[in-house]
């Protein structure tokens, strides 16, 4: 007992922590209450694996939006550095591509968790699998073991809780971290949907549905303190919008939204200021289809959104834009250079890419993952209190924090 350790979850930061306790001599059980490991990582990047993002640690932990310098130990422990060096040493080559994103050579995220499997059965790693874990039994401050939910126990002195967040719920990541953690007496940050699209209020959107915009601004003002401005691509959807820009708006506002009252505008024309636009929109020397308000907008954004935008502002799309009054060039501007959307809500935590919130990690020893309520008590992943970016920030804070929780058994 006193040489063994107990991982729950089989998620990257649950093999990183129970291959690291492994080579470390431990004998280490890992519980995946799926049939399978790694399923939830078998979907990230649409099935390719963002495995990381090819820049220093600071950089990781200033992408990351919530409790950032917890990170500080882990993230050095164990670096994207270290993390691409550990993959092809182990024949899974990889490259980067656009915003310093890394992926397997091959695209196929099987390769990565082929690569634990293998690893974690060369350690002598034993998985139980379709195994639910229903309480961490303690005494006297101290972990005892764990008990299943076939009332079967297992008896150790040291667990490493890393049961992920709430998000992908059919990939296993249903909140048992959280509720196993609370029975011990652990504080759980409230659960919110984090990289997730949003639902406008507006219901003239409907009519942009399916329009994808390149190159937009999105700009939030955080409790009429903070100005975040983001550039990325945008998509419209039947209930709001989505796309690269979003998610990471959604990122840095999860715990600030005021769902139904919350402003955002977008600039649908960064490249072109407002004095630019009406020198435009002013011009004498526009030639053939371009004269018309419809056909010079159309040279500069999608037909659909161009049609959407000139109906809900009650414009008519066929007027010469020598005919075009003062009011409604002004409109036209202000709307292309800073259209208001009021957010109603995220969309679900289910259908968000990660879990914002969890472990409070003012109780967990950021040099080595324990529990500073629990001896032997380790958390890794995602069910701690702190989320990133999209660009393979998150998958990197699985691998350091399991990597630190299972070379500290």
């Amino acid at each position: 007992m006193n040489n063994s350790v107990v991982v729950i979850g089989g998620g990257p930061a649950g093999m990183m922590a129970a291959l690291m306790a492994a080579q470390k001599g431990k004998s280490v059980i890992l519980l995946e209450k799926n049939m399978q490991v790694g399923k939830k990582l078998a979907i990230t990047g649409g099935g390719r694996c963002n495995v990381t993002n090819y820049c220093d640690p600071s950089d990781i932990i200033v992408n990351t939006m919530v409790n950032g310098k917890f990170l500080y130990k882990a993230i050095n422990t164990f670096t994207p550095y270290d993390l691409i060096d550990f993959l092809c040493s182990h024949d899974v080559e990889t490259k980067i591509e656009k915003d310093n994103k890394v992926f397997p050579q091959s695209n196929r995220s099987a390769d990565v968790i082929s690569l634990f499997e293998n690893l974690l059965k060369k350690h002598n790693v034993k998985i139980r699998y379709n195994a639910t874990v229903k309480s961490i039994l303690t005494s006297n401050g101290k972990v005892l073991g764990v008990q299943l939910n076939n009332n079967e126990s297992i008896y150790t002195q040291k667990v490493i809780l890393s049961t992920g967040g709430m998000s992908y719920p059919h990939t296993g990541s249903t909140g048992d971290g959280f509720k196993l953690a609370k029975q011990i007496g652990h504080r759980i940050i409230k659960l919110r949907p984090s990289l997730v699209s949003l639902e406008l209020n507006e219901s003239w959107v409907k009519t942009l549905m399916g329009i994808s915009l390149e190159d937009v601004i999105v700009s939030y003002e955080v409790e009429g303190k903070k100005r975040i401005s983001l550039r990325d691509s945008i998509l419209f959807t039947h209930y709001g919008c989505s796309g690269p820009v979003i998610l990471k708006l959604s990122a840095y506002i999860a715990r600030y939204l005021q769902e139904g009252t919350s402003p955002m505008s977008v600039d649908f024309l960064p490249n072109m200021t407002e004095h630019v636009l009406l020198e435009k929109l002013l011009s004498r020397n526009v030639k053939g289809h371009s004269k018309t308000i419809r056909g010079f907008l159309q040279s500069l954004l999608p037909k659909n959104f161009v049609l959407g935008l000139l109906k809900t502002l009650q414009i008519n799309e066929d007027i010469l834009l020598s005919q075009l009054s003062k009011v409604d060039r002004n409109i036209i501007i202000q709307s292309l250079k800073g259209m208001i959307f009021t957010i109603k809500q995220m969309r679900s935590i289910n259908e968000a890419i990660i879990t914002s919130g969890g472990i409070d990690i003012k109780e967990v020893d950021p040099s080595t993952m324990e529990s500073k309520l629990l001896k032997g008590l380790y958390f890794a992943g995602e069910i701690l209190d702190v989320d990133a970016l999209t660009g393979g920030f998150n998958l990197q804070i699985a691998f350091s924090t399991g990597f630190l929780a299972g070379s500290s058994t």
